[in-house]
């Protein structure tokens, strides 16, 4: 996404962030802000990370001044340390200021999602388990926080009900059991997606392969469970493991042999990177373009 044009639902995501944020006005800056001043500023990360959500954050600034000029020190997806410069920003100074918190929001949140994501990525290295996301996301952002996962290293789960059949817990009981749920999708002629199923027991995912699902979810399992449940699929089906991962157990879930360790934490929980706006000052400030 870096540099490329972004989707229009996302430019006027920011443009709605903005009005939400402006209201009738900035009366601060508009106040102490002569109308024709120009600066120069520096999009900063104060801790280290890893960066998701840049050009989201620059929207903000263009949309408020088409014409400010920008200078790249670092891209979606790399890895920076506290006190690194990100965008260099020159413009006009009251677009500089009234955009800065919707810039650093959507930054800040996109970069913790890619942080946390990319440290569940190193948690699980040296097995064959991919890191995915879940739809835990927040309502409006799963097409920015599922890209913010993307460039944390890891994978997107379905993006919504439409792309991915999961039979879970409550489809089961509603149906009747797991046999009664895989034939009613059959019989109503869904499109041709795999079919995966969710199982909270050993039982459950014998169930699933005897109606030759494309995927079992084994929930809340512990890692020698788990490891039983890959010992029994053999290779016939997709293994996931969610429900209760956390850093700490990452390994162990890896090591047990899946395919596919789901996470949600990742997107609704991921602490905000710490990133700020710096004005220039001084004789560099006086320099900016006309």
């Amino acid at each position: 996404m870096s540099g490329e044009p972004l989707p229009t639902p996302v430019v006027e995501l920011v443009r709605q962030a903005l009005i939400e944020d402006i209201g009738r006005g900035d009366v601060t800056t508009d106040a102490v802000v002569p109308a024709d001043a120009r600066s120069r500023a520096w999009l900063v990360a104060r801790q280290g990370g890893r960066v998701a959500g840049l050009e989201v954050a620059l929207v903000a600034f263009r949309l408020l001044d088409p014409e400010v000029t920008v200078e790249r020190c670092a891209s979606d997806g790399d890895d920076v340390f506290a006190g690194a410069a990100l965008v260099q920003l020159a413009g006009r100074t009251r677009a500089l200021l009234t955009a800065e918190r919707v810039a650093l929001n959507f930054l800040g949140l996109l970069s913790g999602i890619a942080t946390a994501t990319a440290r569940a990525v190193q948690a699980a290295a040296g097995h064959r388990a991919r890191i995915a996301d879940t739809r835990k996301t927040t309502p409006g952002l799963r097409w920015l926080e599922k890209y913010a996962v993307r460039m944390g290293g890891a994978t997107n789960h379905r993006f919504g009900l439409d792309d991915g059949v999961l039979i879970k817990d409550n489809h089961i009981a509603a149906a009747g059991g797991i046999r009664a749920a895989v034939e009613a999708l059959r019989a109503h002629g869904v499109p041709p997606l795999p079919i995966e199923v969710e199982c909270d027991s050993l039982a459950q995912v014998d169930e699933a392969l005897n109606c030759r699902v494309d995927a079992v979810l084994l929930d809340n399992m512990e890692p020698a469970q788990i490891g039983e449940a890959v010992r029994r699929v053999a290779g016939r089906a997709l293994v996931e493991a969610s429900g209760g991962v956390t850093l700490a157990t990452i390994p162990a879930i890896a090591a047990a042999g899946v395919d596919l360790i789901s996470i949600g934490w990742i997107t609704h929980s991921a602490p905000a990177l710490d990133v700020g706006l710096d004005f220039v000052v001084g004789e560099q400030a006086a320099r900016v373009p006309d």
